[in-house]
């Protein structure tokens, strides 16, 4: 989904603006790919969500409303239906001099995000929006501090934990007349302090556990982070460590003592945790050089201990991939890992002319046990023909850890090669038709007797656009050789066609699409923010406004 932002509308009076954002699906059910037995496919045949966003300035006063709506929504849980309907967000702003004060839903981080943000991810459904108080005060024009208090949201209520924190940021410019040389300092602390009835539901639980694996749970964790942004000429390098006191949170991979005495995985752990982030990156002649690495030790810090995957999550980790767009490119992408994750990354880009240029990158991810997660190759060749075509070629090489990432048990580590093209030819200023095209090769599954996962898969995308107003998207992902996971019928793998036919029209801030969609299961991220959702089949109607 697209959102479209205009500048305000300015009176006298005030400023006013807003957006509404709307998306509608159509189910159908296909049990052949998956599409089956979830209330929308069984007897609802249809959910929807809706924002409405509205903000009004005036005399220094900054304020917001936004109305939310989830009817039979599969947003929230893709296997599930959610309904309700509300004021999902309020804010009232107003600085009165250097003090900056902000009440209601506020969105916020410290640093890159490690220790504490604040955000929202609407196609996942995060909004982790502070519902309380920040006071931001600029102490000089390069030097500010701030502080804030609440509990984090969640739908249309909040956790019970109490989440505060402070942050002191500055800029030190050290630049001379020959060189450009600026410090960015920056330090902040988090504190989350835990209800009542979340610790009482952890003492329930330990209380079972042997003598072995007990523990004591605590109500106040603890997290600080000290970062800093070094720009010299044509050079930047961030960096940032992270570390959280001791806290009680649940551990998938950890051994429980049964009373047989035998062992099972899972259980809840108390344990300190710690996250160092780096990113070193280079411009300049053409040649642009990005390098970063990452070290997270159970860093699973959370408003609720007893919430999973994406919820209740205080901070936000970055992740350490690149972020892919094409279909196939796109289909395996890996979560941040909060308990056990080393990586790196290096991003290498040249421009050896305005129209012929290069690109590589190589990311590697493991835990901190050395057992491999995650590994990518991508390699990009783009050339432009005056202003009437260009054209993107190369190859994707990658390893993925399926058992971890979509916790598929006992599978090999998938292996998959991605050769891809992407053509656009410009048929005049207004016209102009772009094909994309790609081919996946996996490995095999030796245990199974089949090609790994779904197997091998071919995507071509045609897309007709004629601006300002109008474009057409067809395009299909095809099975060309099943595996393990394919759809069966009559004892034999089925190569299945998955289809998409889309619609997109644009008039002025208003923008709406119509789509016909069968889309396989896999993994869906948002700016690194990854789970794994079921096949798709049937109609989806989008509409965005801003005004």
């Amino acid at each position: 989904m697209l959102c479209i932002h205009l500048p305000a509308y300015n009176q006298d009076t005030g400023s006013f603006s807003g957006g509404f954002q709307s998306s509608a699906n159509f189910f159908i059910r296909d049990s052949l790919i998956g599409a089956a037995n979830i209330p929308q496919y069984d007897n609802q045949l249809f959910g929807a969500q809706s924002w409405l966003d509205l903000g009004y300035s005036f005399n220094g006063f900054d304020l917001g409303l936004r109305f939310d709506m989830f009817n039979n929504s599969n947003l929230l849980n893709p296997n599930d239906s959610y309904t309700e309907e509300g004021i999902g967000r309020w804010h009232i702003a107003k600085k009165i001099n250097k003090l900056d004060i902000r009440v209601g839903y506020i969105y916020d981080q410290i640093g890159s995000g490690i220790i504490y943000r604040a955000y929202e991810e609407r196609p996942l459904l995060i909004d982790n929006a502070l519902y309380g108080a920040r006071l931001i005060y600029d102490i000089s024009d390069n030097w500010a501090i701030k502080g804030f208090t609440g509990r984090q949201r969640f739908l249309f209520d909040e956790y019970d934990a109490v989440v505060k924190g402070a942050s002191l940021e500055g800029y030190i410019d050290l630049s001379t007349e020959e060189k450009a040389f600026t410090l960015a300092p920056g330090i902040g602390i988090v504190s989350n302090t835990l209800d009542d009835e979340s610790v009482d539901l952890v003492v329930d639980i330990v209380k079972n556990y042997q003598d072995v694996d007990r523990l004591e749970p605590i109500y106040n964790t603890y997290a600080f982070s000290i970062f800093n942004t070094l720009s010299a000429g044509p050079i930047s390098w961030y960096g940032e460590y992270a570390h959280k006191s001791s806290e009680v949170f649940f551990d998938p991979n950890a051994l429980k003592t049964e009373a047989s005495g035998a062992t099972t995985f899972g259980k809840y752990v108390r344990e300190s945790g710690s996250v160092i982030y780096s990113s070193l990156s280079y411009a300049g002649g053409g040649l642009g050089v990005t390098v970063e690495g990452k070290r997270t030790e159970n860093f699973d810090f959370r408003a609720n201990p007893h919430q999973r995957l994406l919820r209740g999550l205080i901070g936000f980790i970055p992740p350490m991939n690149r972020q892919n767009t094409y279909r196939l490119n796109a289909r395996y992408s890996p979560a941040t890992q909060l308990l056990s994750e080393q990586a790196y990354q290096i991003d290498l880009k040249y421009r050896f002319s305005r129209k012929f240029g290069a690109a590589i990158n190589y990311s590697s991810i493991e835990t901190l046990d050395g057992d491999r997660l995650y590994r990518e190759i991508y390699t990009e060749i783009f050339y432009k023909y005056k202003t009437k075509w260009q054209i993107k070629t190369g190859v994707q090489s990658l390893q993925y850890n399926q058992e971890v990432y979509e916790v598929k048990p006992e599978v090999p580590l998938l292996e998959s090669f991605v050769p891809y093209i992407d053509f656009l030819y410009k048929i005049d200023r207004k016209k102009s038709i772009r094909v994309e095209t790609q081919y996946m090769f996996v490995g095999d599954d030796e245990k199974a007797g089949f090609k790994q996962d779904y197997g091998n898969w071919f995507f071509i995308l045609v897309e007709y656009a004629m601006a300002p107003h109008w474009s057409f998207v067809v395009s299909d992902m095809y099975n060309t050789v099943p595996g393990k996971n394919s759809a069966v019928v009559d004892g034999e793998k089925q190569s299945l066609h998955f289809p998409r036919f889309d619609i997109y029209y644009t008039h002025k801030a208003n923008r709406f699409s119509l789509s016909y969609i069968k889309q396989v299961e896999g993994i869906v991220c948002n700016g690194g923010i990854c789970r794994l959702e079921p096949a798709f089949s049937g109609f989806n109607f989008t509409v965005n406004s801003s005004f």
